[in-house]
């Protein structure tokens, strides 16, 4: 007798934002969910979701008691290694697996990255399909103009080259060789961390 492994499956009164499933193959985040209730009828979930891979979104309608299958997916603490020609390497702290991510998973995640920076890391079949790094990193200025004498207006800025090649747009009190904190959810300076 042949048994097939069970698949994980979500009814329509477990949707919520921030779920993953998987349509037609392909792992999918769950970004909106609205309960419908129809004056007469069946009660309606409407989802917009957000294809894993791609990055298209879909909107889909369900019924009152569909089901979507969970998608196979797994989130793990990874730590930046090194750059491999187009490629960054990670590694799993805690089995010491290694991943490389091509430039087009990773994107603009570059900014931010220096060595034993620790990334969240989706995983989808064993590949690396999305990577995010801390929501606040501290960066060295190691290029920066002098700010303009006499502006002493609080929202003056200026650019700044930190450590990874990146520029931000800084106060124009930074200078070279300041820590500083960067948010990396809209890409901005928060403070600065030394003197």
């Amino acid at each position: 007798m042949i048994v097939e492994p069970t698949v994980a499956t979500y009814n329509t009164s477990d949707f919520r934002k921030g779920l993953k499933v998987q349509i037609d193959g392909e792992p999918y985040l769950i970004t909106e969910m609205n309960f419908v209730k129809p004056g007469k009828g069946n009660a309606m979930y409407k989802c917009k979701m957000k294809n894993l891979i791609r990055g298209t979104t879909l909107d889909r309608t369900y019924k009152g008691g569909d089901s979507l299958e969970a998608a196979d997916v797994e989130t793990t603490t990874v730590q930046f290694l090194y750059r491999q020609g187009q490629d960054y390497v990670f590694m799993d702290g805690t089995t010491f697996e290694q991943y490389e991510v091509p430039n087009e998973v990773a994107g603009d995640i570059w900014k931010y990255l220096k060595d034993g920076t620790e990334c969240s890391m989706t995983l989808y079949n064993g590949a690396a399909i999305i990577v995010e790094p801390p929501q606040h990193v501290q960066l060295e200025v190691t290029e920066c103009g002098p700010g303009t004498k006499g502006d002493t207006a609080t929202n003056v800025t200026k650019p700044a080259m930190v450590e990874t090649g990146a520029e931000f747009n800084v106060p124009g009190f930074i200078k070279e060789g300041n820590i500083i904190k960067i948010n990396t959810l809209n890409n901005e300076y928060v403070e600065r961390v030394n003197n």
